[in-house]
């Protein structure tokens, strides 16, 4: 329990179109099943994501959520989710939760104002799933705060695609070193043994447009969001935390900890504009009445 105890203490640093199928030949009528099956057959297949539980943080004070000071004495409950990005090219796990520790631990309270809980680890929530650890290819993080790192023990094989300013928050280039808390400087160093592919702004996961990291710093140095382009719901984003609550989007609010409140709020008026643009599902990560209609997946 020490090392549990360790693990949430971080808490306190935290308060400190897709390829068309070709035309059928002049001579053969588009209704033929030979056209259906070239149809069929080059169509591309499609993208699926599945929402996974990992987490839940019921929060006693929101004060520290809000720059304005209009959050003092509220009370919210947000919802820990990672998710799992099925593409015919392979599979990408955003984001990583609470610390796998707390699963099945029952309500842990965190720096007197967060009440957390686990009820089952990535591993298991895969497994239900039909998938192992083994099945994720690359892993991506929104941002480097303990409640979306907890679990990179359970996805060692995996590439870490990160953005070069955020892993530079994690592993100053010598010279740049800072005083960070030891145990969140602990949680890090377990990234250490990933193969790393780091990244500068927005990029292509899979060089079809349909999975997209979108760099939009503030919260912390290399916050990212991503961009999905489904079957079926079309542009979804999810949003990191650029905002935690529907409240904080609606009053553009800015937490007290976060790297820097004049890149976040530009990063808020670069993701709306885009949403707009887009005519986008947006997808707040934190948000239960974002999470729970999807019911567990994203088409």
């Amino acid at each position: 329990m020490r090392l549990f105890h360790a693990l949430l203490a971080t808490t306190a640093f935290l308060l400190a179109p897709a390829c068309a199928p070709k035309a059928a030949p002049a001579d053969t009528p588009a209704d033929t099943p030979a056209a259906e099956e070239v149809t069929e057959a080059e169509a591309p297949a499609p993208l699926t994501v599945n929402v996974l539980d990992c987490g839940t943080i019921n929060v006693l004070d929101l004060d520290a959520f809000s720059s304005a000071g209009d959050y003092a004495g509220q009370t919210d409950t947000f919802t820990d989710t990672c998710y799992v990005i099925n593409h015919p090219a392979g599979r990408l796990l955003w984001d990583l939760g609470l610390p796998g520790m707390l699963a099945g631990a029952g309500e842990q309270n965190v720096g007197g104002i967060f009440n957390v809980s686990l009820d089952k680890t990535i591993t298991e929530q895969l497994a239900d799933l039909g998938l192992t650890p083994d099945d994720i290819d690359y892993v991506s993080l929104s941002h480097d705060h303990f409640d979306h790192i907890g679990q990179v023990d359970q996805v060692q094989g995996a590439t870490w695609i990160v953005q070069e300013d955020e892993y530079n928050d994690m592993f100053p280039p010598e010279g740049t070193e800072r005083e960070v808390d030891p145990q969140l400087a602990a949680m890090w160093a377990a990234f250490r043994p990933l193969e790393v592919k780091t990244i500068s702004g927005d990029y292509d996961v899979f060089g079809d447009g349909r999975v997209k990291i979108l760099e939009m710093p503030g919260h912390t140095p290399g916050h990212s969001v991503l961009l999905l382009d489904m079957p079926e719901s079309g542009p979804v984003l999810l949003a990191g935390d650029l905002w935690h609550r529907k409240e904080s989007r609606e009053l553009r609010r800015v937490p007290r900890f976060n790297w820097s409140e004049p890149e976040t709020l530009a990063s808020m008026d670069k993701f709306e504009t885009l949403a707009e643009e887009l005519g986008a599902k947006v997808i707040l990560q934190h948000e239960p009445d974002d999470v729970e209609p999807l019911g567990g997946v994203i088409r």
